[in-house]
């Protein structure tokens, strides 16, 4: 479409060279056919996407050729999207045509967004330019960026009569701006000055938001030149792009002042979201104390904080060491009644945990599940580990922890091996070996490798409640794992003596031997019955 575009003219135009020359008025430009098309063309041109028929008994699959041909592909069951030109039909708006376009493309299988535009030149191209960039724009928002390079390289329009004009230029920009690709951003800028139109400060916005999304707020700086020699004032979306890329290279102090600045312009005036950059910038450095300034002077000036304003500072707050700071920052967001979303809760819920603040954790914990909220997984298991240790110097967190691996469950949510071992440990200390067992099990069943001193503690919770077998049944899985510490065996062997069992007391007594590990005089006994060589019994006295 482009490649018949004239030379841009005159050079000066050129926005690469806007800040070193004075700007002339462009010359008129007449495009060669730009509103020449076959009047005998129908109003209204379709794209016929075609989808899986309707099963029925003589039904069979949508072909490639059926695709390519108008009139067969319009008695399939199929999305057609219409183009209803804004001059001819003022029914429907260019931005609702927009809307409808991308819902349908965005319900399309891949295999069929592929052939939109090969569908569309069989069935003759477009009316008007304003169908051709509604159907580019489409694209462009759909997310559809090869389709639009593809619809944009295409002769569709230029072989019918229709050139660009200045909404083409901006959707091609803004297309070039999604693909990251500047450059031709640029480019299309100059191209677009060159043939004598001027680009809105929408336009030059996206062109800022790009180059501030690559950290290039230099290139950024300039775009802003460049906008107030065509005397083009940036809006407040404009500077809110810039101050974000500022904050995102680190210059806080010259977002700061550039907010400062634009408090005091009669012209235009901050919004909230002019606030929340900038605080998030603060919050990013250490200086969260100052961001919290902004959100006083935000309150002040009358403008309504935000749950992303609040997020900010939950995430700066947490970065310090100071969760407990995000606790009263909640209060204070839900008493001006803003609603805590599920990344509110996540974060200040993290930052708690991060630094070991498991009490006020278990209670935005508790809350969020009220709500009704499903806490992140990685969240989730970490609060369990914690619980699981402070139960260790806090039995009363050992209910806690139990509901929490319960909801897990109940959650689908995946129980990581670290997690798993401390929950074992944890069923140990309550005195619920059987649960434990169930857990070590489950454990294993899952491809986990537990640490010996699970292991353990399951032996020994066992041994205390008196279930010597299932102990023995947890020794059988240390196999290739390593053998159970001394304290254990000795436990275990005391049990085992105190039942007359000498027989499993020597077998667990050779292996441990085996591996070096010798017992406690004291749970041997004084005669232990054990097998030696040639599996031939002996007695051995132990004074």
């Amino acid at each position: 479409m482009f490649s018949s575009l004239p030379t841009p003219c005159p050079p000066t135009l050129l926005a690469s060279s806007l800040l070193h020359s004075s700007l002339p008025s462009p010359p008129p430009i007449t495009p060669h056919s730009f509103l020449a098309h076959d009047t005998t063309t129908q109003q209204t041109k379709f794209i016929q996407f075609a989808t899986t028929p309707t099963s029925t008994p003589n039904s069979s699959q949508t072909t490639s050729d059926q695709l390519s041909s108008p009139k067969e592909v319009i008695s399939n069951p199929i999305y057609q999207i219409g183009f209803n030109s804004v001059s001819q039909d003022n029914r429907t708006s260019s931005k609702l045509q927009v809307q409808n376009l991308v819902k349908r493309i965005t319900a399309l299988p891949t295999s069929h967004k592929s052939r939109i535009i090969d569908t569309f030149q069989s069935d003759g191209g477009f009316n008007t330019i304003s169908d051709f960039n509604d159907l580019l724009m489409a694209f462009v928002k759909a997310d559809e960026l090869e389709l639009a390079l593809k619809l944009m390289s295409s002769d569709i329009s230029s072989s019918h009569g229709l050139f660009p004009n200045s909404w083409t230029y901006s959707i091609m920009i803004k297309l070039h701006c999604k693909k990251n690709q500047l450059s031709e951003a640029e480019r299309g800028l100059d191209h677009m000055l060159g043939n004598g139109f001027q680009p809105n400060a929408a336009t030059f916005t996206d062109l800022i938001s790009a180059f501030c999304r690559g950290g290039r707020v230099g290139k950024a700086l300039e775009v802003i030149r460049i906008m107030r020699r065509l005397g083009i004032e940036p809006t407040i979306r404009t500077y809110n792009c810039l101050l974000k890329g500022m904050c995102y290279v680190g210059k806080v102090e010259k977002a700061y002042e550039l907010l400062m600045n634009i408090k005091k312009s009669s012209k235009k005036k901050p919004d909230i979201y002019t606030y929340t950059v900038v605080m998030d910038g603060f919050c990013k450095v250490g200086r969260s104390d100052e961001a919290y300034e902004l959100l006083v002077e935000a309150l002040e000036v009358g403008l309504t904080p935000n749950v992303v304003t609040y997020n900010t500072l939950f995430n700066g707050y947490w970065k310090e060491g100071r969760p407990l700071e995000g606790m009263n920052v909640l209060k204070q967001m839900k008493d001006r009644g803003c609603v805590p979303d599920h990344i509110s809760y996540n974060t200040l819920l993290f930052g708690l945990l991060k630094w070991a603040e498991i009490h006020a954790a278990v209670r935005i914990y508790k809350e969020m599940v009220g709500i009704g909220y499903r806490v992140d997984e990685r969240v989730t298991n970490s609060l369990l580990r914690r619980l699981c240790r402070g139960s260790r110097r806090e039995g009363g967190l050992l209910k806690d922890a139990y509901e929490v691996f319960e909801r897990m469950a109940d959650w689908e949510f995946v129980v990581y091996n670290s997690t798993y071992d401390l929950v074992i440990e944890a069923y140990c200390r309550g005195r619920d070996a059987a649960l434990a067992l169930v857990n070590l099990h489950s454990m294993v069943g899952l491809g986990y490798n537990p640490k010996i001193v699970t292991f353990d503690n399951v032996v020994r919770a066992l041994c205390v409640e008196g279930k010597v077998e299932e102990a023995l049944s947890v020794v059988v899985m240390y196999r290739g794992r390593g053998f159970p510490s001394r304290a254990t065996v000795d436990i275990l062997i005391d049990k085992l003596n105190r039942r007359l069992r000498h027989s499993d007391t020597c077998r667990l007594l050779a292996a441990g031997l085996k591996l070096g590990l010798i017992p406690n005089k004291e749970a041997r006994g004084k005669r232990t019955l054990i097998r030696i060589r040639n599996n031939s019994p002996c007695t051995m006295s132990v004074e």
